[in-house]
């Protein structure tokens, strides 16, 4: 799972990046190339199982996030969508705006203002003309090639671009259009910036912390219609606040009113945009976080921990961590007929421990 960190300039977009990477590097405004960290999911359930196991390691989930170039404005307050910072944002699986709410008088909006409203429409705009760029540039292609080719592919490809690229002229974003599954992965392949799941993180100042929620409120219903998630953060605080222990980050989050950390809240958003979730599986040697999509079977669940398992595979022997907590052990969740054998279809719910049988 890849998300990406994209927005202006001067937002407190690498604060947050170095936030829920924990990295300690030195900021830097002026770099041209997209940042990389894998970042470990935290989880208290697989935290518990590892105290009750005991195991030699315990492997957290993992998500991928780039910290893109903050894209520029010119003189004239035109933006210039490069090619470099569309390799950095195309290939991630959803995208986070980072829009500036705080002022500091030492570093200027490239704006000149603070207004999210507007920071929101202005990146919406440039991503919504990158996608009309690029779609009238395909049909254009395809037209001359349906003249040369009697292939229903390409008819197929033409009638869905056609209808994307007029659902666009409606200044709509493409995540807001009905795709059934097949047309959705025919555009898999062409990186369509508004078809991404987006959500939008506002970067607030401690003076804000009291008005926070109101505008926050108020921006949910500017943006109703385009689906994107909206949270508030607090970059320079949770900054500070990554670099204490467990114990003072909880005092100072609550003395600030910050009832979730930027990098949980960022996860859990990742994951419903993305309709995923965990199961685990437990052992002497490893007690181990798996990401999968909702709706998974436990065939395919099975495929992500070895494609062997899923060629192989036989049944899945299955307790939800929730039952196994009540419980205390899988013998005793055997006595209150937790523990079962599910088949290939069975689906597999987030918090599930599976054991997977195969031949």
């Amino acid at each position: 799972m890849q998300i990406g960190l994209v927005g202006l300039q001067y937002s407190g977009k690498s604060t947050l990046f170095n936030t829920i990477s924990k990295k300690t590097s030195e900021l830097s405004q002026a770099k041209e190339e997209a940042t990389i960290e894998v970042v470990k999911v935290p989880d208290e359930r697989l935290d518990k199982l590892t105290s009750i196991f005991n195991p030699k390691k315990q492997v957290n989930a993992t998500i991928e996030v780039f910290d893109i170039p903050g894209l520029k404005m010119s003189e004239d307050n035109k933006v210039k969508i490069t090619s470099g910072f569309l390799s950095g944002v195309k290939n991630n699986d959803a995208l986070f705006y980072v829009i500036r709410g705080f002022n500091d008088d030492g570093v200027a909006h490239p704006m000149n203002s603070i207004n999210p409203k507007r920071d929101i429409e202005f990146l919406n705009t440039e991503f919504l003309l990158t996608d009309m760029a690029f779609l009238e540039s395909r049909l254009e292609k395809l037209k001359r090639d349906i003249l040369k080719l009697k292939d229903d592919k390409v008819k197929r490809e033409l009638s869905l671009l056609e209808k994307c690229l007029a659902h666009c002229e409606t200044e709509s974003p493409l995540n807001t259009l009905q795709l059934d599954e097949s047309e959705i992965k025919l555009l898999s392949g062409y990186q369509l910036l508004t078809l991404k799941p987006l959500a939008i993180a506002i970067n607030y100042d401690e003076n804000s912390i009291p008005d926070v929620d109101n505008q926050i409120e108020q921006l949910k219903k500017e943006f109703e219609k385009s689906k994107a998630y909206i949270i508030p953060f607090f970059a320079k605080i949770e900054l500070e606040l990554s670099k204490l222990n467990d114990d003072d980050r909880a005092v100072f989050m609550q003395d600030y009113g910050i009832k979730e950390s930027a990098l949980n809240r960022i996860l859990r958003i990742s994951y419903e945009l993305l309709g995923l979730h965990s199961f685990f599986t437990v052992g002497e040697d490893e007690c181990r976080a798996w990401t999968i999509k909702k709706n998974f079977t436990a065939q395919q669940a099975a495929g992500v921990i070895h494609t062997d398992f899923y060629n192989k595979f036989i049944r899945a022997e299955v307790v939800h961590y929730n039952e196994f907590l009540k419980h205390g052990s899988f013998s005793k969740c055997k006595e209150a007929g937790t523990w079962r054998l599910e088949g290939k279809d069975y689906i597999v719910k987030d918090g599930d421990i599976l054991n997977i049988r195969h031949s």
